[in-house]
């Protein structure tokens, strides 16, 4: 399974949630903290970390490795790479701006600012490129695919209209535009597998998805069309057959990805005769349907949701997951109220989704508050040099749990060791069907000798 959700940040209780690529985790921060929690079962999450020492705002778990990319409330505009079962720092960078995203698969690592990319080698963390000049983007709206064979990078190519504009991240090219919507675009997400990519608007009424290969559109979904929503979360399923998407409503949709049958053989009488009056009906309303206005044609031809799923509370704002835990597919979905909820799903029949567990991600009774103006801090300003500027790689190791902020030991990296370190976590396991787990990763895999 390879799965990123889209992670988020709410200034309103200072939330900070986001499923790791294989969602077999899911990293919950505050301006406490900290923690990482194990998804392998549907039970209560098992604590894989935790630390209470920073007041983290951003946390991307690579995997089911120790390796984690963080960025914290005090400074906003650096991002820390850690080893979170030594419990030490191995680098640090710091940028001009405000980090707003980021996101890594075991290729490359992309740290997204306002008005800026930066496309990190995961390996070494040598900055390969810089996508400059990009489009006010104040979300830092981007999507990586999780595979490292189609690494493509998606970021929004206009503030004003639903351009995608698709990054090919190994060979350091623009790869196409995808001219998605009329309206600014919310959510991007790509498909496990990178070859496609699912896109909502502001106005959060279509879904659609495209191929990445040509940017072809191939499937259309609407969600609702009486109101306007706030679309924060697109996921695919493991197989790519179905597709969740979470707003600001009580509803989580979930729409599957059907290839329409069209084997190119003529239709016999027969056949013809066989359907009755319900045949010759239906093929009344396709004929008509030329002489719709575009508008109407368009509603006629968008999927419907296949399946969906009622959420306790709403008008917060939620991400989701579609994954198999123990063999069994289930909908996840993680919300800003401070709770996971997982829910079943009939990936045949489809319909509603029961809820069967419901659990707290904060161990205190009431979230904590983020002021605006931590979080607005250092978004602003700064020398205006575009290159990030390495910290004390070689030297700075921070213990992340048990020292006070700002204190630091733990053992020296040298700049192989540092390499050594994040090469071991990002490396593929050799046998895909056997996982590991969070348990058994350590120590990791290592690099064979050349």
């Amino acid at each position: 399974m390879n799965f990123l959700a889209k992670s988020y940040d709410s200034t309103k209780n200072g939330i900070f949630v986001s499923f790791n690529q294989d969602c077999t985790s899911l990293a919950v921060s505050t301006c406490h903290g900290y923690r990482i929690l194990s998804l392998n079962t549907i039970d209560s999450p098992q604590e894989i970390c935790e630390s209470e020492t920073e007041d983290i705002c951003i946390v991307e778990r690579l995997f089911s490795s120790s390796l984690l990319a963080m960025v914290s409330l005090s400074s906003p505009r650096k991002l820390k790479v850690c080893h979170f079962k030594k419990g030490t720092e191995i680098c640090n960078y710091s940028y001009s701006n405000t980090i707003l995203a980021v996101k890594l698969n075991r290729a490359r690592l992309v740290v997204c600012l306002e008005e800026s990319l930066f496309i990190h080698n995961i390996r070494d963390m040598a900055v390969l490129h810089t996508i400059r000049d990009t489009p006010p983007n104040p979300s830092g709206l981007c999507a990586l695919s999780t595979d490292s064979d189609n690494c493509y990078l998606a970021y929004p190519g206009s503030s004003t209209i639903g351009e995608v504009q698709i990054f090919d991240t190994v060979n350091l090219n623009c790869k196409m535009m995808i001219a998605a919507h009329d309206s600014p675009l919310a959510a991007m997400m790509f498909s496990p597998n990178g070859n496609m990519i699912a896109t909502a608007s502001e106005k959060g009424t279509v879904i659609r998805v495209f191929n990445v290969a040509e940017g072809v559109k191939l499937h259309e979904f609407r969600r609702g069309v009486k109101r306007c929503v706030n679309i924060s979360g697109l996921a695919f399923s493991p197989d790519a057959s179905l597709l969740a998407a979470t707003s600001n409503t009580e509803t989580v949709h979930v729409f599957k990805l059907e290839n329409p049958k069209d084997d190119g053989a003529p239709t016999t009488s027969s056949d013809d005769s066989g359907q009755g009056w319900m045949g010759y009906l239906s093929k009344a309303v396709v004929a008509s349907a030329t002489y719709l206005p575009m508008l109407q044609m368009s509603v006629l031809s968008q999927g419907r949701a296949f399946a969906s799923a009622h959420l306790p509370q709403h008008g917060h704002r939620n991400i989701c997951a579609l994954t198999e835990i123990q063999k069994v597919l289930r909908l996840l979905v993680a919300s800003s109220d401070g709770y996971l909820y997982v829910y079943s799903i009939d990936k045949a029949e489809g319909g509603d989704c029961n809820l069967i567990k419901q659990h707290r991600l904060l161990k205190k009774a009431e979230p904590p508050v983020v002021p605006h103006s931590l979080r607005e801090s250092g978004s602003r300003g700064g020398s205006g040099d575009e290159t990030p500027e390495t910290g004390s790689v070689s030297t700075y190791a921070g213990i992340l749990k048990g020292n006070p902020p700002g204190t630091m030991s733990g053992t020296e990296y040298t700049k192989s060791e540092k390499k050594r370190e994040i090469a071991a976590a990002v490396e593929k396991p050799e046998n895909e069907n056997f996982k590991l787990t969070d348990d058994q990763e350590f120590p990791p895999v290592t690099l064979k000798s050349d």
